[in-house]
């Protein structure tokens, strides 16, 4: 029998549909993470179980031991309606910003045609991590001149040359920007993310003198992501936008040519 082999591989053209895929995934993600936090947030903890014993008290439904056993479970109808309503509140309070931000991202240029985009400057690149035939993970890096664009796709912004292909820029910006980053849950504990962190940011910074930076935005709903940006001395350079119903802050962080160089030596 073969072993799988991990293998990290430019995408293709055959690749739209599984990358559109893991982009919306991984844009919806975090918020699972957001709903788990608020759910176990000590006020919102202190409002269900208040509510729910004015709703016991209204409805009469404290235990009553002289129904046997059975009488003491009268109250779990009053705290199960009630945490149905609480999980179905926070979901609605957290959708918008995600859904929003997954919008945005599904429409940007650089999905349109992905080979294509991510071929315009050498030291850009999509890549997918594979384990034999599963997906394991992928990461976008784009040194293109319009890196620090977050536009999304119109009709009428869509140019065409004569043979149909969309017209695209070439040239390598100062900074990159990683556009996507994820990994499957079951992969991050082994440390794949920082396998794929780590090849992107030699590709970039070996392919292209230009390149002086690499600017990521990075969210605190991925703790994972956290992690290995803060393993590769990624610096905070400036606070992003807040969202969920918490308003988590989202943080602009950013590696410089030579903190790589440094790092990558004394290894």
């Amino acid at each position: 029998m073969v072993e799988p082999v991990a293998k990290i591989r430019p995408v293709t053209l055959a690749d739209q549909k599984l990358i559109r895929f893991m982009v919306g995934k991984a844009e919806m993600e975090p918020i699972a993470i957001a709903n788990d936090r608020l759910y176990w947030n000590p006020l919102v903890l202190a409002l269900w179980l208040g509510l729910s014993s004015v709703f016991i008290e209204y409805m009469n439904w404290w235990p009553k031991p002289e129904h046997g056993v059975f009488g003491y479970l009268s109250p779990v109808p009053a705290f199960g309606t009630l945490a149905i309503a609480f999980m179905f509140a926070i979901d609605w309070l957290n959708r918008w910003d995600f859904e929003d931000r997954s919008s945005h991202v599904l429409r940007r240029p650089d999905l349109v045609d992905v080979p294509a985009y991510y071929s315009r400057s050498p030291s850009s690149g999509f890549w997918i991590l594979e384990y034999g035939d599963r997906f394991v993970g992928m990461i976008a890096l784009d040194a293109s001149l319009d890196a620090d664009v977050d536009t999304i796709v119109t009709p009428d912004t869509v140019k065409k040359d004569r043979s149909g292909k969309i017209k695209m820029t070439k040239g390598t910006s100062r900074i990159a920007t990683i556009r996507h980053f994820y990994v499957e849950d079951p992969y991050r504990r082994v440390g794949m993310q920082d396998d794929l962190l780590d090849y992107a940011l030699a590709h970039a910074f070996s392919s292209d003198a230009m390149l002086e930076s690499v600017r990521v935005v990075e969210s605190p709903l991925r703790k994972y992501i956290v992690e290995t940006l803060n393993k590769h001395n990624f610096k905070v350079e400036r606070k992003a936008e807040r969202v969920g119903a918490l308003r988590w802050q989202n943080r602009v962080r950013i590696l410089d040519r030579q903190q790589w160089s440094v790092a990558r030596h004394a290894e």
